[in-house]
C-alpha cells in the first residue's frame, strides 16, 4: 500500500525556448506551476533531464552543470543568463526536498 501525498490537476503555462550560443544549442521546456513552492519544472529537450528551478537556483553554475550534464563553466554561464531571464524569483521559501 501507499500513502497518497497529493493528486492535483492544474492548468499550467508552458514555454518552449531554443537558443544557440557560440558553443552550444539549447532546447528547453519550462512548465510554470503553483506546485513545488512556485519553482517551474525546467526540461532539457535534448537529454530529457529536468529539475525544479527558480532564478536564484540558476545563479549556481554547479547546480546547472550537475542537473543538465553540462561540461564547462562557460556553457553553464550561458544557460544561467537565459534561465535567470525566464524563471521567477522564489524568496523566503522552505526547502521541500
Amino acid at each position: 500500500m501507499f500513502e497518497r501525498l497529493y493528486d492535483e490537476t492544474e492548468t499550467t503555462k508552458v514555454r518552449f525556448a531554443g537558443f544557440a550560443s557560440e558553443t552550444s544549442r539549447y532546447d528547453f521546456g519550462i512548465v510554470y506551476t503553483h506546485q513545488f513552492f512556485g519553482k517551474p519544472l525546467v526540461i532539457c529537450m535534448q537529454t530529457g533531464r529536468s529539475s525544479l528551478l527558480c532564478a536564484e537556483d540558476a545563479e549556481n553554475l554547479e547546480i546547472l552543470k550537475n542537473k543538465f550534464s553540462i561540461s564547462t563553466l562557460t556553457e553553464a554561464e550561458e544557460l544561467s543568463v537565459f534561465l535567470k531571464e525566464h524563471l521567477p524569483s522564489v524568496t523566503n521559501s522552505l526547502e521541500q526536498y
